[in-house]
């Protein structure tokens, strides 16, 4: 913090206590406030002048000072709440002689005021409300950005996201949209008699996908306990109870890397459908997608940084082994073949980690040099077995599972599987999980026994998928990093 700032800051904490000394409590209980700004604009903004003379009720609207015009005896602000702006009008004679001067004096601009009067227009057509009576609300002790510059330091607007918010409304409207995304997904769901759910987010055995567990610990119980990693195993759970269809839009938390497409702590929305296939969740994916686009522009195409995204139905669908052949100089049958894939490996710099067996090799490939070329909505189905321990056996080909993944503009959406219901096979795969974590795989998974007693009782034919939703937020709010769609992103400790 500068010495200018410093200074600024004890000038207000100077009118703060000059305010109480006057009896004036610089941050009181609040008064009554009638409407918002947007509802007075609704109302009155397209009415002539002459018309608003005529209405004899006044208005109560409350808000931040963002901007003020001193004119000597009259005083323009820009008053700003969670609806907008709307222009105040002071003037010594609707609020006294004191009361003008005492506000000349006291107020800084990030002030909150509540203002009371009729509405009006001025000569330039502006819809105005006239105040005869105005209370402070909370005295602003930091001066905000300079209005032409405004908030534009990219650790400040993460770090600080409450200033972040008052100085961009553009970031208030990306996570309006958020919200409003999240509505209509429970509405899509809901309308399909899917059952909203809450599972544990602290797991005893960390699973339902491959990643890194954050770990705590409960006192009482003595007992590590992880942050959920995903909620597969415990909706898959309900199912097995008869539930039948559920969905979840909550957080998974993820110890690994941070980056514009990865924070921590995210949100998913996760469902799971009995009796369905993964290729029907290809279809209700895409009505999903087309809902929202079509809710939120009207349309199926809409701008994505510089590409134009196209939901137009039917989406794009390969086999995980073709995409690498279209878009390598892989054969199909290469992808067989372990020692082939090492030199191509090596060739391209791509780093090997874990078992370097063909299923895992293809995957590495695709995710180095295919994922990025995948900019319109496309289905990659048919995952290699290895690298998928929680879906079922293609039945034409058990090298392969029933799962599929969607990329748009070269980003991960969603993945999607065909659950694996025997029993003995998934035991099978957690032994796999369990001896890939001893030999140093951090993010193989765990044995739970539990989970497979519950497949013993019967889980049926059953299809389910997550679908990343700050990543959908991302795209559907041309937002360039997932810090942008998450109110306050992990950072790193601040530096005093």
């Amino acid at each position: 913090m500068n010495e200018d700032t410093n200074r600024l800051i004890e000038l207000r904490r100077e009118k703060a206590q000059a305010l109480r000394e006057q009896g004036v409590n610089p941050f009181p209980t609040t008064v009554s406030v009638t409407h918002t700004t947007q509802q007075l604009r609704d109302m009155y903004g397209e009415k002539e002048a002459e018309a608003i003379e005529q209405v004899p009720d006044r208005f109560a609207i409350a808000g931040r000072v963002k901007g003020q015009r001193d004119f000597g005896n009259v005083i323009f602000l820009d008053i700003y709440d969670r609806t907008g702006r709307l222009q105040v009008l002071l003037s010594k004679k609707l609020i006294g002689p004191e009361n003008f001067k005492s506000f000349k004096k006291m107020a800084d601009i990030g002030d909150i005021y509540a203002f009371a009067g009729k509405l009006m227009k001025t000569r330039t057509g502006e819809l105005s409300l006239a105040a005869d009576e105005l209370t402070l609300q909370c005295k602003s002790m930091r001066p905000l950005p300079e209005k032409f510059h405004g908030l534009v330091d990219v650790e400040t607007r993460y770090r600080q996201r409450y200033l972040d918010l008052i100085m961009n409304p553009d970031v208030v409207d990306v996570f309006r949209t958020r919200s409003e995304i999240i509505r209509l997904m429970r509405v899509f769901f809901s309308e399909r008699d899917f059952l909203e759910v809450e599972t544990p987010m602290m797991h005893p055995i960390a699973g339902g996908a491959t990643a890194r567990p954050f770990v705590t610990h409960h006192n009482t119980l003595d007992m590590d306990l992880f942050l959920r990693i995903a909620p597969e195993l415990y909706l898959k759970r309900l199912i097995v109870g008869g539930l039948e269809r559920v969905f979840e839009v909550n957080r998974n938390f993820r110890n690994e890397g941070i980056s514009t497409q990865h924070n921590p702590e995210f949100t998913m929305l996760e469902f799971y459908w009995a009796y369905a296939t993964y290729e029907q969740l290809m279809e209700l994916t895409e009505e999903l997608c087309c809902f929202l686009a079509h809710s939120l522009f009207g349309k199926l195409s809409f701008a994505y940084q510089e590409q134009e995204i196209d939901f137009a139905r039917p989406w794009k669908r390969l086999r995980m082994a073709d995409a690498v052949a279209e878009y390598t100089d892989l054969s199909v049958e290469d992808l067989a073949d372990a020692a082939t894939l090492k030199a191509f490996c090596a060739k391209h710099g791509i780093e090997i980690i874990g078992e370097a067996t063909p299923g895992r090799l293809t995957v590495l490939i695709f995710e180095e040099l295919v994922e990025s070329k995948l900019v319109q909505p496309t289905f990659i189905y048919h995952f290699p077995t290895e690298v998928s321990p929680l879906a079922r056996r293609n039945d034409e080909n058990p090298e392969v599972v029933d799962r599929f993944e969607l990329y748009i503009n070269g980003n991960e959406i969603a993945n999607a599987f065909n659950e694996l219901a025997d029993p003995d096979d998934q035991r099978g795969r957690f032994v796999e999980q369990v001896e890939a974590k001893k030999a140093g795989d951090e993010e193989a998974h765990e044995y739970d026994a539990d989970y497979i007693r519950a497949l013993e009782y019967g889980l049926p034919p059953t299809a389910g998928e997550g679908i990343g939703i700050d990543r959908l937020v991302m795209l559907l709010t041309n937002s360039a990093s997932i810090r942008d769609v998450i109110l306050f992103p992990q950072m790193r400790k601040e530096q005093s």
